[in-house]
């Protein structure tokens, strides 16, 4: 359990330092992810980036299992 916290950890601190890199791959931003702007506020919910990022996440660990 320890050392999968620290994993977690780790990534989320290397996820953090490359963000202005994944930035410019687009995510958050891709066609099908909800936005709703009027006068008085916005809603957004990135469902097609939450998608391909649990694809992704899915993936990997798959590939880490076998």
């Amino acid at each position: 359990m320890n050392r999968s916290l620290v994993l977690v950890g780790l990534a989320l601190v290397a996820i953090g330092l490359l963000w202005p890199w994944i930035r410019r791959l687009g995510l958050g931003r891709l066609p099908g992810d909800i936005r709703i702007q009027t006068e008085h506020g916005a809603f957004y919910f990135p469902i097609v980036t939450c998608l391909v990022i649990s694809l992704v996440i899915s993936l990997v660990l798959w590939l880490f299992r076998r």
